[in-house]
């Protein structure tokens, strides 16, 4: 088979552990080809975010436009928006081909260190614009409760109610990540028009956790682009998440939320690779 094309769209970490450059990890430790179309530069790393640069609108439409007008994509990971009228751009951009490409929507709104990453005049825009293109947004309990305005969920009979009215703003499914918690466990829940679908994880005790989210929502968009279900798509991603976080404290990067090894399955513990 030819090997998949997938494309992000979203911000950039210099420190290399979330935004496009998890991205990109991700799709080539998932065995895709990765793209990226920036909306936004920061300036952070491990400890936090100190400046904020974002794209014009129409450079991110052009960036979108130039990568479909030459090349094949098999699907889209989207991510850092930063205002409405980036995502207004990205959603002209993707319409004409929503129908027939996967597009996992993560809708990033705080840094891991707390930074505001999407201004409050875009949340209704990422609601009207982009979750109706989307095959599967997957919010955690915090974005989850700011896209619905109303608190945070505490319970799974919580998070699945969430879950359950966030499908009906438009996208295919929708994953409400369980990670933020107060358990001894992490589990997901996974809603489409079918049923829903709880899928286990056990919390693993690292701080090194900085960009799971692009991680994983990457991670999904890689396996949809190679033909996976989403049930398979999302179970497999969530596997490769786990241990990518369980050898997170193998690297050594900065003093504050260390990034997770994307390429556990590659390289051994001394950073050789395997093949």
């Amino acid at each position: 088979m030819t090997i998949r094309n997938v494309l992000s769209i979203a911000g950039s970490d210099p420190s290399g552990g979330a935004g496009i450059q998890a991205d990109l990890k991700a799709f080539s430790a998932r065995g895709t080809y990765g793209m990226a179309a920036l909306t936004a530069l920061t300036a952070q790393n491990t400890r936090g975010v100190t400046a904020i640069q974002t794209l014009p609108a129409d450079f991110v439409r052009a960036e979108i436009e130039a990568v479909f007008a030459d090349i094949r994509v098999d699907a889209v990971k989207i991510g850092m928006i930063a205002n409405a009228e980036i995502a207004g751009a990205v959603a002209d951009a993707l319409a004409p081909y929503a129908e027939n490409m996967p597009i996992v929507l993560d809708p990033v709104m705080v840094a891991k260190g707390g930074s505001p990453l999407l201004a409050p005049d875009a949340m209704q825009a990422v609601i009207d614009r982009l979750m109706p293109l989307a095959t599967l947004v997957t919010p955690n309990l915090p974005e989850a409760a700011a896209l619905l305005g109303e608190p945070e969920a505490v319970t799974r009979e919580q998070m699945a109610d969430q879950a359950r009215r966030l499908l009906g703003c438009g996208p295919k499914a929708v994953l409400v990540k369980g990670g933020h918690l107060e358990t001894e466990d992490s589990p997901d829940v996974l809603v489409q028009a079918a049923g829903l679908a709880w899928l286990e994880g056990a919390r693993i005790a690292t701080r090194n956790t900085h960009g799971t989210g692009c991680t994983l929502s990457s991670a999904i968009a890689a396996e949809l682009a190679k033909g996976a279900s989403m049930v398979s798509a999302v179970t497999i991603a969530k596997a490769y998440l786990a241990e990518a976080i369980a050898a997170a404290d193998r690297l050594d990067v900065g003093s504050g939320h260390g990034p997770v090894h994307h390429f556990v399955e590659l390289w051994d513990e001394e950073g050789v690779t395997r093949r």
